[in-house]
């Protein structure tokens, strides 16, 4: 099974930019359709964004315009650029599938002055 591990998340204040990477132990994003998901406390997990496997992104309405999703076939990395940062936006993030198979410990993101 190919392994997917997040990283980069960290405390931001609002306005500003966090970069998160998704890094695969083999190849994925480059035949399957990957993307981000968040959990805030006391909240579902949501999706937030998707790239296909041809690279065509899509998001969720409330990061549309504010994150922008990538991949690096050649590193098996994923990434999420997060800009213009909320406190909305605070949660745990992961990447995964999708649809979703197992989930990985993921990254916190804290947005807060």
């Amino acid at each position: 099974q190919v392994q997917l591990v997040e990283s980069g998340g960290g405390l931001v204040q609002p306005g500003g930019s966090l970069r998160l990477s998704c890094r695969a132990s083999g190849s994925i994003f480059s035949i399957a359709t990957t993307g981000w998901y968040r959990q805030a406390p006391g909240k579902q997990r949501a999706w937030v964004a998707r790239i296909s496997s041809g690279g065509t992104p899509m998001y969720a309405d409330s990061v549309a315009g504010r994150f922008t999703i990538s991949r690096d076939n050649a590193n098996n990395t994923m990434y999420l650029q997060m800009n213009s940062l909320k406190p909305e936006d605070t949660a745990v993030y992961y990447c995964n599938r999708i649809p979703p198979r197992s989930w990985g410990q993921g990254t916190q993101v804290t947005v807060s002055s």
